[in-house]
């Protein structure tokens, strides 16, 4: 992981630990859901966030909406807990391990198959005894006689390192999920459910050492699978890690801003319905005050034409608010006519 992208993925960490998003009601819950509905998207799944929660909570079925896509968003969703109670043993992972989340993930929408190879079932996990290529014309993967030995070295490196990690160092352990990712994608040991089953091992990675996991929305998958098909070609692991990376940097900024808006808009509520019940004034009136009050939380002064700039009040307007919020004592006026700046009154202010 390069620098930047490490500093911005600690920042932005940090600020969300701060805020304590995570301790909302449900709010893992939901989290688990959306990687869910987003995973299954990726692979043709057109069940909605909402759709699965009731499918999940209340085992109502969407209407119109393939009876397959439906199971697959109940497979992955016993993979996860499966998965997420597995990981927290800090067992080795083996390719029999594998094979089991796999058969989960694949458990009611897996076929049997019968090639040249053999016969096996993806319903169970087992893997693949037939060549496979990433879509029509897309290059070849691994010969499938090569799977097993591959897969075996794969578990042994990833055990190896998983017990050298440093767990206190966050970015190495996104750093590792990612690299997991990658190798066993591209490894691809199974005839379907390859993205399902590579992104919950990504995830299960991250759980295991208390890292918020990595959403892939179906938003990203452009992106996400220009960068798998990047680094294969250029046999750079540092492409898909970083595009990971900034996936989850991305992911995590907007849940940021969105509960900031959320606690916002209710700590605005608030404000709005203390300063009717204490000044007796309109509740239209209130609200554009409030504005420039949050407008200002952040700033040691302002002038006029900053509140006509940033709330699109004429000057007129602005003038006004600002003179009501001065007789009312939440600000103070500093100069003449021409030059006034504007102050908070933190004594009156720490009453709303």
């Amino acid at each position: 992981m390069n620098a930047d992208n490490n500093t911005k993925l600690l920042q932005l960490l940090r600020q969300y630990k701060e805020l304590e998003i995570s301790n909302q009601i449900d709010y893992g819950k939901f989290y688990l859901y959306s990687i869910i509905t987003h995973s299954t998207a990726i692979e043709g799944s057109t069940v909605t966030e909402v759709e699965a929660q009731l499918l999940f909570d209340e085992g109502i079925t969407a209407k119109g909406k393939p009876m397959v896509e439906q199971l697959m968003n109940l497979d992955l969703k016993n993979a996860y807990e499966y998965g997420i109670e597995w990981i927290k043993r800090h067992e080795d992972i083996t390719v029999d391990s594998l094979i089991m989340l796999a058969s989960k993930v694949m458990a009611r929408t897996g076929s049997e198959y019968n090639s040249l190879g053999g016969s096996f079932d993806a319903s169970k996990g087992e893997l693949r005894k037939l060549n496979v290529t990433a879509g029509a014309g897309g290059r070849s993967y691994l010969n499938w006689m090569k799977v097993p030995q591959k897969l075996e070295a794969f578990c042994n490196e990833l055990n190896a390192r998983r017990k050298a990690l440093d767990s206190s160092n966050i970015a190495a352990v996104y750093e590792l999920s990612f690299w997991a990712h990658y190798e066993l994608v591209t490894i691809h040991p199974w005839a379907d459910g390859n993205g399902r089953t590579c992104r919950l091992l990504m995830n299960l990675l991250q759980m295991e050492y208390d890292a918020l996991p990595t959403k892939v929305l179906k938003e990203d998958k452009g992106e996400y699978i220009q960068a798998l098909i990047d680094t294969r070609e250029q046999e750079n692991i540092q492409i898909f890690v970083d595009c990971m990376t900034e996936l989850h940097c991305a992911h995590l900024r907007h849940d940021i801003e969105q509960y900031e808006r959320s606690v916002e808009v209710a700590d605005k509520t608030d404000i709005i319905k203390k300063m009717v019940d204490k000044w007796s004034i309109k509740p239209s009136l209130a609200e554009k005050l409030v504005d420039i009050l949050l407008f200002m939380a952040d700033k040691s002064e302002v002038k006029t034409e900053s509140i006509v700039n940033a709330l699109g009040f004429t000057e007129t307007t602005a003038k006004r608010y600002l003179r009501q919020l001065t007789e009312f004592g939440y600000l103070e006026a500093h100069g003449g006519n021409k030059n006034r700046t504007y102050t908070k009154n933190p004594v009156l202010l720490s009453d709303l």
